[in-house]
């Protein structure tokens, strides 16, 4: 059967969006997502979004890095997805995810995204035992002393001096993969400029360098302000663009950005099982 997509990206961290909302579509292995993920035999993109029915929302998002596995959240495919059902109609939308519900909508020409309360317990990063996640007592060559965030994924976030130095691409996956995150992790290094702006990179689980997390803007976010390195509101600067993250008194994280379509087409699903 041929399948219809829509490839889009929010500050290039990008999707593959298929819509089963009207009708269902053949069983979602890894290994096919593994091959419309890749960027030389497939479609290419960071993480594929499956958007089907939901009984307690506007629709259910299923979330899945490049290398098939399924995540409970993404902060810049919420906002992705907000702007796909614009063409519902719908200026504000709730989402069932893995994480819980996310509400997001259009906030002129961006998307502003209620990623819910962070976790800072050890077990619900999780940890693999009892540490303090402001400032875990561990280190990889350099970095140290990072400090541990669950915003629906879980991230580790390193202060660095200058964070285009640090050689991520090599530590990335040695962090994602250790013992001590017996769920993998999300690594962010962070160079705060002042106490309105961070610089980031983000190494993603399940799907390397990405020129964007939100989920990870996020959490460093709230690491920062944990720290008292800056206001409760912030912007931060990714290599894909920049996102606004603000922490309520309610507790709740707010994330502002763009979203954007590149394209649409379709594929034999067939040829990718």
């Amino acid at each position: 059967m041929r399948a219809s997509f829509t490839k889009m990206h929010g500050l290039g961290n990008d999707f593959v969006v298929l819509d089963a909302r009207g009708g269902a579509l053949p069983p979602l292995h890894a290994g096919t997502v593994r091959a419309l993920a890749d960027r030389q035999t497939g479609i290419g993109c960071d993480q594929l979004l499956l958007l089907e029915p939901s009984q307690v929302a506007d629709l259910k998002v299923r979330i899945f890095n490049a290398d098939g596995s399924e995540v409970a959240a993404c902060g810049n495919a919420m906002r992705a997805v907000a702007l796909r059902v614009a063409d519902d109609g719908l200026q504000r939308v709730t989402m069932e995810t893995g994480a819980g519900l996310i509400a997001a909508e259009a906030d002129g020409a961006e998307f502003r995204v209620d990623m819910g309360v962070p976790r800072t317990e050890w077990d619900t990063i999780p940890l693999a035992y009892p540490l303090d996640t402001l400032a875990l007592p561990v280190g990889w060559d350099g970095l140290e002393k990072p400090t541990c965030v669950n915003v629906g994924n879980p991230h580790v976030v390193f202060f660095v001096p200058d964070c285009d130095a640090v050689p991520l691409a090599r530590l990335g996956p040695r962090i994602e993969a250790d013992p001590l995150f017996p769920e993998r992790i999300n690594v962010n290094v962070a160079t705060v400029v002042d106490r309105a702006r961070i610089r980031l990179r983000v190494w993603e689980r399940g799907a390397g360098l990405t020129r964007a997390c939100g989920t990870g803007a996020c959490a460093t976010a709230v690491a920062a302000m944990r720290r008292g390195l800056v206001e409760r509101e912030v912007e931060v600067a990714l290599p894909g663009g920049t996102l606004r993250i603000g922490w309520g008194a309610d507790g709740r994280i707010s994330m502002a950005g763009p979203a954007a379509e590149s394209y649409r087409g379709s594929f034999d699903w067939g040829d990718y099982l």
